[in-house]
């Protein structure tokens, strides 16, 4: 009886409309919520990729829980002020534990509004490069070209160089042409406009922009470049179709491409090599030690793939 007693006391006529009127503050709360809700997703669904749309839905459904726990709150004279202060302390503590975690989410915001990338997209991060998958607010899934699904965290996209490949249409590229000392530069340029030529005839390359052959330096060998704009979804193609047309066209002009050569000359113990003629360079050399003499050739310079 005495539990009967509390509860009738309990339902007077002020709480039975402070419980109406939450009920009633809670649907118009909710429909409001859920005009709002179809009309943020609505408008962000014609800017942003379905990862952003998601998480700004998840964003604004949390708001509203908050919200309306605040307001039921409020209804029944819980002093909100400590409740604040007990999430400020909870906030602190849980920021400390997982600081990483709150480094992510915030950077994953900055990477939503910038729009540095969408699914789909070929990106290169921090050495990592492949396709966007999905875009989240604590990182970002990309499937790199050997079918593998690599978690890059948001923080790690925020503070590292982003490239994107997939952000224009048209892709420029330098191909290195090494020539040897011993060819005509003159032959080698005209040799290289060639080149460029047949490929715009192929159609594997832009006319325009126009590609551009130029020399760029001496090191081991003349470095002559040869830069092209082309499709971004043919970089294969286009790679292949640059260095068969080089080799071709090189060969028809006489034009070499230097390469790697070693010499060795087998050295027995009284100095003399293997047609029995002495080398001047080791007749001071003790007579166990065998020695090796090493001519090397202009070494071509590496090609980028």
């Amino acid at each position: 009886m005495l539990h009967l007693d509390e509860l009738a006391n309990y339902f007077t006529w002020g709480n039975l409309m402070k419980m109406i009127t939450s009920v009633i503050a809670i649907l118009i709360f909710y429909i409001l919520y859920r005009i709002i809700k179809r009309l943020i997703v609505k408008a962000a669904a014609k800017k942003a990729q379905p990862g952003t749309v998601k998480a700004i839905t998840k964003a604004v459904s949390y708001v509203f829980y908050v919200l309306i726990t605040m307001y039921v709150l409020s209804l029944f004279g819980i002093n909100l002020t400590a409740v604040w202060g007990a999430a400020g302390v909870a906030g602190v503590a849980i920021g400390f534990a997982a600081q990483t975690s709150v480094s992510n989410l915030i950077s994953g915001l900055f990477v939503i509004v910038e729009r540095a990338m969408k699914s789909g997209d070929f990106i290169e991060v921090a050495g990592v490069s492949g396709t966007v998958d999905s875009v989240g607010l604590l990182s970002v899934t990309v499937n790199t070209l050997d079918n593998q699904a690599i978690r890059i965290p948001n923080s790690t996209i925020i503070n590292s160089n982003l490239i994107n490949y997939s952000r224009h249409e048209k892709r420029r590229f330098v191909f290195d042409l090494p020539i040897s000392y011993n060819s005509d530069m003159d032959t080698a340029l005209k040799a290289a406009n060639e080149i460029a030529d047949t490929l715009i005839k192929d159609g594997v390359v832009f006319s325009d922009p126009a590609p551009v052959a130029f020399y760029d330096g001496f090191g081991s060998a003349v470095n002559l470049k040869l830069a092209v704009w082309f499709d971004r979804t043919q970089l294969i193609k286009t790679k292949n179709a640059v260095y068969t047309t080089t080799v071709k066209v090189f060969n028809k002009y006489g034009v070499v491409i230097p390469f790697t050569r070693y010499d060795i000359s087998l050295v027995s113990s009284d100095g003399k090599d293997a047609a029995g003629k002495k080398i001047p360079a080791l007749e001071k050399d003790d007579a166990k030690t065998v020695s090796k003499t090493r001519r090397r050739s202009v070494k071509s310079a590496d090609v980028k793939s």
